[in-house]
């Protein structure tokens, strides 16, 4: 065109190269594997859903997306080793409630602030838990338990998948609430907590259904009484805790995915697109059902509203009990 002059062909090559370099980092994200780290052992109710939640994930994303199991710390380890992590998406966190709401109020010198230190991509469950019962015990509901353990105290114990998990804190509030002592014995992931409950070795035991209704239904422990304010639609037999004379007793469990605070929020966005599509494919929604648990999503802000929450009810019930792990 007359009054234009064309570029010279290395200056257009230049010009093409200083567009894609000055490109954002995130842009082209994800161009390798994202790594999942989960705050608790192989098999445990954690670590079920988030295997399920990363199948998904990762066909979304395009990309493999690897679970790193490092439990340890009442859940810590994990949110530690993620809010450590590089801030560019290649490293997420799969929180479950104990790991947020819970943990960092059993620790007297938490090795970071959660809710500084770490960001919300979003929610992915929500559930319940189960008082369960050894099949070598002779309890049958949880009146039994109470008037027992009222009568005998500290002769029962209670067995949790890790201090600082769901299940102990749970069970703390229970004993709070009843005016029973048991004892709680912790141990390093469900799966091992599970076989000991099976054997005798420990009576009683609350974990999430996601982890416990698999030996419920085969009958390899008895379900006694489900968290929350309804039965499971999983469970319609088995009572409440507030149907079983725990009056006012409500606890529900969650999980979702975190971040490191400062990750850019370009990435934050696409991870809550894509991780609030691998929940509810059919093939997620359809497994995570199947545990005991129902699929729920949102957004990072609602997770966190959900964060805060939770964590201030839970700090109270903690300093009652006057749980510590350290």
């Amino acid at each position: 065109m007359q009054g234009t002059t064309a570029l010279p062909k290395g200056c257009k090559v230049w010009l093409l190269m200083s567009l894609i370099l000055a490109a954002p980092a995130w842009s082209a994200y994800p161009e390798r594997p994202v790594r999942m780290i989960v705050p608790q052992a192989v098999g445990a109710s954690t670590d079920n859903v988030a295997r399920i939640v990363a199948t998904e994930l990762a066909r979304e994303l395009g990309q493999q997306v690897v679970v790193d199991n490092r439990p340890g710390g009442a859940l810590q380890l994990g949110m530690e080793l993620t809010a450590r992590a590089s801030r560019d998406g290649y490293t997420i966190g799969y929180a479950p409630i104990g790991s947020l709401a819970i943990g960092p109020h059993l620790v007297s010198k938490p090795q970071i602030d959660a809710l500084r230190e770490l960001a919300p991509v979003g929610q992915t469950i929500t559930g319940y838990m189960m008082v369960l019962a050894s099949p070598k015990s002779p309890f049958r509901n949880m009146r039994e338990v109470i008037d027992y353990a009222k009568q005998n105290p500290g002769k029962l114990f209670n067995a949790s998948s890790s201090n600082g998990s769901p299940g102990h804190i749970g069970f703390e509030l229970l004993k709070n609430m009843t005016g029973t002592q048991i004892v709680h014995v912790p141990y390093k992931g469900g799966p091992a907590a599970i076989a000991d409950l099976m054997s005798g070795q420990v009576q009683l035991m609350m974990e999430g259904l996601n982890s416990a209704s698999g030996h419920v239904k085969a009958g390899r422990v008895r379900g006694l009484a489900v968290t929350g304010a309804k039965r499971s639609a999983v469970f319609p037999d088995v009572p409440t805790l507030i149907e079983s004379g725990v009056t006012g007793y409500e606890a529900t469990t969650w999980h979702g995915v975190v971040v490191p605070a400062g990750t850019p929020k370009e990435i934050v966005a696409l991870l809550n697109t894509r991780l609030n599509k691998a929940v509810h494919s059919p093939v997620a929604s359809e497994r995570i059902l199947a545990l005991g648990s129902e699929p729920l999503t949102g957004t990072p802000e609602e997770f966190w509203t959900l964060v805060r929450t939770d964590s201030a009810k839970w700090a109270e019930v903690i300093r009652k009990a006057g749980a510590k792990i350290d």
